[in-house]
This record gives structure tokens, sequence and C-alpha cells, in this order.
């Protein structure tokens, strides 16, 4: 929540294979750039780190509809690489969502958008963009390893917000990885009572770990419909 502090703990990336990754993702560590990071707050177990099993997914009603309304999306999958577009398409959302959700202000250069994004993902990090006419209209980073996906980050033109690109773009990874017969799909941190996190409740079923593992313990998942209403 705003009013709360939080640590993390943090390790830096240097030669991780796909698979060590994998043992990272499943021990609820997450990736951005060239560290890897996980809660680690001695008092607090609000942030909960999510999966989704992928060869159990089904989109409900709703979501099919969001699939529906954007079936005029062209998905491209690709290595990592930064353009112009990029940069310009990361500052009008930002720009959008620091006037429409008082996000701080955050408008980034081609330098820090590599260092950020393109970092320390060379073996594992992917990038999904999302086109309307041929106009680069969403960029989702995504990272895979041997059996699973991780969702690291998405931005989209704010004009396209009313189609629900945020969870199309979801969708679109987890249909992905379960045609490839993918075991999980990692959405990141799950707090039910945060407004910009409780949205990953939506998919399911899933699995959330039930704590934070030490080096020489295993991380347990427990199964769990996350929201309940799904049909």
């Amino acid at each position: 929540m705003p009013a709360e502090l939080a640590s993390l703990e943090c390790r830096g990336v240097a030669g991780m294979s796909p698979a060590e990754y994998e043992d990272l993702l499943a021990r609820g560590y997450r990736r951005f750039g060239w560290q890897v990071f996980r809660p680690a707050c001695p008092a607090c177990t609000k942030c909960r780190s999510v999966r989704v099993l992928v060869q159990q997914f089904e989109p409900n009603a709703s979501e099919r509809r969001i699939l529906r309304k954007n079936q005029h999306i062209r998905a491209e999958l690709h290595p990592l690489f930064v353009t112009q577009e990029h940069i310009a398409l990361y500052n009008r959302y930002h720009a959008f969502m620091s006037a429409h959700r008082g996000w701080p202000p955050n408008q980034t250069t081609a330098e820090s958008f590599r260092m950020e994004f393109l970092s320390g993902a060379s073996r594992s990090g992917r990038q999904w963009l999302y086109f309307d006419e041929g106009r680069l209209v969403g960029v989702a980073f995504m990272d895979q390893v041997p059996n699973a996906i991780s969702l690291v980050y998405c931005f989209y033109e704010p004009e396209w917000r009313a189609k629900s690109p945020g969870t199309f773009s979801i969708l679109n990874q987890l249909l992905y990885a379960k045609e490839l017969n993918l075991a999980h799909a990692y959405l990141g941190y799950w707090i039910e009572e945060c407004a910009s996190m409780s949205y990953k409740g939506r998919f399911g079923p899933a699995e959330v770990l039930s704590a934070y593992p030490a080096e020489e313990a295993m991380p347990v998942w427990i199964h769990r419909t996350l929201n309940s209403g799904r049909h």
C-alpha cells in the first residue's frame, strides 16, 4: 500500500542459465534488468508470489470478450531490442498514468530503457509487440525458461486502454504458454487489497507460494483458484 515500506532481497545476475532462472522463479524471485529480487519483510507476508497453472487455464466469458474486442491487434514475439517507437510509447504511457493514477513522473531515454529492460535477459528475455494496422500500440516483456514464462512488464498506447490491453496481453501470453505445453506462467506479486496488483487474482487456476524459502528449503506452492467467479 502507498504508506507502507517494503524490504527486498536482491541478487545480481551474472551468467544465469534459463534452468537456474526457473529455479529462482519457483523460489519467489522476479527479474528486473540485471538483478533478481523477492520480498524480505520480516513481519509481513502480503506480497504473495502467484503463478497460473497454464495447462488448466481456459479463458472465461469476460476474457473471451476481451480477446474478441482485440482480434484486430497483431501480436508478434521478438528478441529484445529498442527503437524510438518504444521510447515514445513508453513515455506517453507513463505520462498518462501519472495524470490518471498519480504515478511519479517517469520519462525514459534509450540508454535507461536498455538498462531497465534489456540488460540481464540475453538468454531468456523476449518481447511481445502489439500492432494496430501497422502502428505499435503495446509492448510486453516476457522471460521464457524451460517449463514456464514470467510476465515482466507491459506498457501501451493510452487510447487503447478502453479495450483492456493489459488483460489482453496477459491472455495472449497465457495462451502462448499453453500452446507450447509449458506448466506455469509467473505473474509476479499479488496483493489482494492493492488496486495495482489485485488484478492478478482474476487469472486461474493458480498457485501461491506459501513462504519464501531459505536456500536449503524447497518451495511449497499452494493450489488456489484466486477468483471464484471464473466461469
